[in-house]
């Protein structure tokens, strides 16, 4: 995938729920139809971490039935990187096991910023986050 399409309503979202859970890592699913985000679901760290995320299993669980039932597919997770890196992390390529697109909030002079990549193979190529209005 070259790019993830989402619109600014969503990205906020996205902000909102890792920066109430800071300086812990938060995490979420991106749902929709090809490359273009239709819902994000806001899922549970249950490791509690600074420095990792791991998804609530029941809650994880119920969004993947919430997806499939609307008709739409799991095209990216979301989560947090409080203290950086803005990048991925080697615990994200270890734990990457979703073909999807993975999106990495970062603070940066205390704005968030989010950036999206393409983990496969122990490898990462970064995709074209599009904002639309």
């Amino acid at each position: 995938m070259q790019s993830l399409s989402l619109t600014k309503e969503q990205l906020q979202q996205m902000i909102a729920h890792v920066d109430s859970h800071a300086p812990l890592e938060a995490c979420g699913l991106l749902a929709g139809i090809d490359s273009k985000v239709e819902t994000v679901l806001e899922v549970t760290n249950q490791a509690q971490s600074a420095v990792r995320f791991v998804m609530d299993p029941i809650e994880q669980l119920n969004a993947f039935e919430w997806i499939e039932s609307n008709g739409q597919e799991l095209i990216g997770i979301f989560h947090s990187h409080p203290t950086g890196p803005e990048t991925v992390s080697p615990t994200d390529i270890a734990d990457a096991a979703y073909a999807v697109v993975y999106v990495i909030l970062a603070r940066v002079d205390n704005n968030w910023r989010a950036r999206g990549f393409w983990i496969k193979d122990g490898e990462y190529d970064e995709v074209t986050l599009l904002v639309i209005e």
